[in-house]
């Protein structure tokens, strides 16, 4: 459940946001050997004033800087070539210099992503992360909607002594 943060110093309109986040998802799901339907995207942009980075001279001060979180596991030639997918994505569609992109890839174990089903395993190869959850391993039990599991339910309050 990786969650990319693209921020930039100048404009998109609606159409070039979806088509760099369609892009960068499918990167995503390539490099990093998972499926697409769990990828978080936010594009934010800024007044060019708003964002500075000294190396972003050789695009007139045009730069982008990404975040992503993702799940412990990857290996550094994966982190490496997902950078550099995003640089050049970066490069190809708005022109940014290669230098003018700043790039945090933060790791964080499998259960500090959470779903409404489940908690994440930290990532391994091959896994499919979007397959029925195992009893036991944070999954909820199904139930009638509206109706409380035991694993829903908030716990009964006590009464304080007095």
């Amino acid at each position: 459940m990786p969650h990319l943060q693209f921020e930039l110093n100048f404009d998109l309109s609606a159409a070039e946001k979806r088509a760099l986040a369609d892009a960068v998802v499918r990167r995503f799901s390539e490099i990093m050997d998972t499926g697409t339907d769990h990828v978080a995207v936010t594009i934010r942009t800024f007044a060019h004033a708003d964002l500075t980075f000294g190396r972003a001279s050789p695009s007139g001060g045009r730069t982008a800087f990404v975040n992503a979180d993702i799940r412990r596991g990857r290996t550094r030639e994966q982190k490496r070539r997902l950078s550099l997918a995003y640089v050049d994505e970066l490069h190809r569609r708005f022109g940014l210099a290669p230098e003018a992109v700043y790039l945090v890839l933060t790791e964080h174990d499998g259960e500090n992503f959470q779903l409404s089903d489940r908690v994440l395993p930290s990532w391994t190869s091959g896994e499919n992360t979007f397959a029925a959850p195992k009893a036991g391993a944070g999954a909820r039990k199904a139930s009638r909607p509206g109706r409380a599991t035991a694993s829903t339910r908030p716990a009964p309050r006590r009464r304080a002594r007095r």
